[in-house]
């Protein structure tokens, strides 16, 4: 965290600009701030716009636009051009110091850790004492307290259980996730109430295209190419998402030329000809009166919680891109998992806004929503909920670092998180799934109960052990063999830990199996635009118009696609999934879908049909609007669910020691020299 932290500022005096130590900043200094660099104290926005990437302070993805007075945070980095901006606070008082400090005092402040052997310890030992003494006692022979203090064996408390807890974190290493050491095992074990966080951790933490409205007789996929081929030059966190969309969709991008960016509008180029601009609407459409079709996007965005980036050719609006974090596939299953392992409550804690939050909390199944919470609030959450319960906390990102220290256990998703999330937390997941978590999880409970019966069962052999010596039954030479062999009984059992339970793993499909489940998430992939359009493929079809007939072919394209993939799916997908999970009655009711879409689908062919044979006939155009909006209503449904029960089965061999990490781009820091925008703060984003 203090390798962040930022060390120096560009102090403004009329017209010089002098480079200073961060820690001479003082409130009321004119700063600026040059293309990349970390803002160095809290202020505010004096006259350019500007772009901070704020994913250190609040964990958010998306760059957020400031314009002129309004506050930024020291310990941002600006991801647009530069900007000037006026001290409130000096270095020490910013909010990333604030972070650092909330941390260091969270990791002081953690109270010792009594282990379960120490607590054993406490009894074995005077028992000991006082049979051993006895003994002598009635007998009158020192050798009996000899042979009983001999038989004593404490190898159950030193070396069984300790030897469970270390071969506990060793299974847990071999699928990918480190835990510090078997004090942070074993509180694990205890918990009983998970909080976490949002973006990064049940979320992707990235933007990915949800859906593309278009204006009236225009392609998307024309519309996505032509954005993505100019985006191909920018660093923009959107744009590389927005390039990324068009490659999965297999789009051919062609190289732009004389390309510009405009600091808090967007971008401008030529795309084989054609003059292109992406960015906000009035820079876009080059400042024209916005057409309906372009503020119902601009409404569904707001209302979906989605970010929009608009697409202009030739000067006028041609395309809306809209952009969301979506929900990680294995999120929900992760938290009915932990459920199952015993986490009674489950709270998400975050600083994003409430809308959003309660929506993705809704999917993943959350108790309780603690939404707009600075990294101060968080560790004040945290302290509330651990005086009921032992607690663990699950984050990635730097603002999550002193809630991490705070809680019971701290998780950091390592993969795609950050440096001071990891080196504050107890547990490290360092490969890209969350359900590592749970896995985590019930690890931890199985080694405790392994560890808890080598104690138990190796102090209770010694205590009957102890009670035979104590008769005179067991001398001294005989008791020291018996104890050899309860040492070695326990430890035996304890080295158990390293084998698999009946429930610690989830099932997984590996080799070519897992192969073919990432080739089927690609499909979908390329599928899920064309099933967002349905809904406006519905529109058009129910009003009628010129774009009837060249709608009603592009659905029929589509149900052609839609039909192969399913065919697949049901041929070579869920052969293999019922084999994993026990039985072909866990995919029963995914078959059933298999059949009322294949029944939509053919529904809907035969109404496009009657439509194109009887244009004039509003009746029919309108059955054929119903039946899309209704495949597409079973067809989100679907995909949701194979690809949170189906496709998260897709996993690396763990013995191979390779790692299951997922394609994307990992979630980092905008780059110096991005300066389109085409959203502010307030932009809503949709969950998923």
């Amino acid at each position: 965290m203090l390798s962040r932290a930022p060390r120096t500022a560009h102090l403004v005096d009329g017209d010089q600009v002098t480079t200073v130590p961060a820690g001479q900043v003082r409130p009321g200094d004119l700063l600026l701030v040059r293309s990349g660099e970390t803002l160095p104290v809290d202020g505010r926005v004096t006259r350019e716009p500007a772009l901070v990437d704020e994913s250190v302070v609040t964990g958010e993805p998306l760059p957020s636009e400031r314009v002129a007075d309004e506050e930024v945070r020291g310990g941002t980095v600006n991801a647009g051009g530069p900007f000037h901006m006026r001290a409130t606070t000096d270095a020490e008082q910013s909010a990333f110091a604030a972070i650092v400090r909330l941390a260091g005092e969270a990791q002081a402040r953690t109270a010792p850790f009594v282990r379960m052997a120490d607590r054993y310890a406490a009894v074995f030992l005077p028992v000991t004492l006082l049979l051993a003494g006895a003994a002598w006692w009635w007998s009158g022979d020192p050798v009996r307290a000899v042979a009983v203090l001999v038989v004593a064996t404490p190898c159950p408390l030193i070396l069984a259980a300790p030897i469970a807890f270390t071969s506990g974190m060793s299974r847990a290493a071999r699928r990918g996730v480190i835990v510090r050491n078997g004090a942070s095992l074993e509180r694990l074990a205890d918990a009983r109430v998970l909080l976490f966080d949002k973006t990064g951790t049940v979320t992707e933490g990235r933007p990915r295209l949800g859906r593309t409205a278009v204006a009236p007789e225009t392609s998307a996929d024309e519309v996505l190419r032509l954005a993505a081929s100019l985006d191909q030059v920018s660093p923009h966190v959107l744009a590389t998402a927005i390039v990324r969309a068009a490659r999965e969709r297999g789009l051919r991008l062609e190289q732009p030329e004389e390309v510009t960016e405009e600091l808090g509008q967007g971008i401008e180029g030529t795309v084989g000809g054609r003059p292109v601009r992406v960015g906000k609407a009035a820079w876009a459409g080059e400042g024209a009166v916005e057409p309906d079709w372009v503020v119902r996007a601009r409404a569904e965005g707001a209302r979906d919680g989605m970010v929009t980036v608009f697409v202009g050719v030739g000067g006028h609006l041609r395309g809306v891109l809209l952009m969301s974090d979506r929900l990680r596939a294995d999120a929900p299953r992760t938290l009915r998992l932990l459920r199952l392992a015993g986490v009674g409550r489950a709270v998400m804690v975050t600083g994003d806004r409430r809308d959003v939050a309660e929506r993705i909390a809704a999917h993943v199944g959350a108790d309780a929503v603690y939404a707009e919470q600075s990294p101060s609030d968080k560790v004040a959450v945290v302290h509330a909920e651990s005086e009921h319960a032992p607690t663990v906390m699950v984050g990635d990102g730097v603002n999550d670092a002193p809630a991490l220290a705070t809680a019971g256990v701290g998780v950091a998703l390592g993969a795609r998180g950050s440096t001071a999330s990891s080196e504050a937390a107890d547990v490290v997941v360092t490969v890209d799934r969350l359900s590592r978590v749970a896995e985590s999880l019930a690890i931890a409970r199985r080694t405790r109960v392994i560890a808890r019966q080598s104690a138990v069962a190796g102090m209770l052999l010694s205590v009957v052990a102890m009670a035979v010596a104590a008769v005179g039954l067991l001398p001294p030479t005989a008791g020291a063999l018996a104890q050899e062999a309860i040492d070695v009984a326990v430890v035996l059992n304890a080295l158990r830990v390293l084998g698999r339970g009946r429930h610690e793993l989830l099932p997984a499909l590996r080799g070519d199996d897992a192969d073919l489940v990432r080739a089927l998430e690609e499909e979908h992939a390329r599928l899920w635009p064309r099933i967002e359009w349905l809904v406006s493929a519905a529109g058009t079809l129910a009003r009628g118009g010129p774009d009837t007939a060249a709608t009603a072919e592009a659905v029929r394209v589509f149900l052609d696609a839609l039909a192969v993939h399913e065919e697949r799916d049901e041929r070579l997908l869920y052969p293999r999934v019922a084999e994993a999970l026990g039985g072909p009655d866990t995919t029963a009711t995914m078959s059933r879908a298999h059949e009322e879409i294949e029944d939509l689908s053919r529904r809907l062919r035969t109404a496009l049909m009657e439509a194109e044979h009887n244009p004039d006939d509003r009746q029919a155009r309108s059955y054929a609007a119903r039946l899309a909006v209704e495949l597409h209503a079973v067809l989100r449904l679907h995909f949701t669910q194979e690809e949170e029960n189906f496709h998260v089965l897709a996993d690396a061999d763990e013995e191979s020691g390779r790692n299951d990490q997922s394609s994307g781009e990992p979630n980092s820091s905008t780059s110096a020299g991005s300066t389109r925008t085409g959203m502010s703060r307030r932009t809503p984003r949709r969950p998923w």
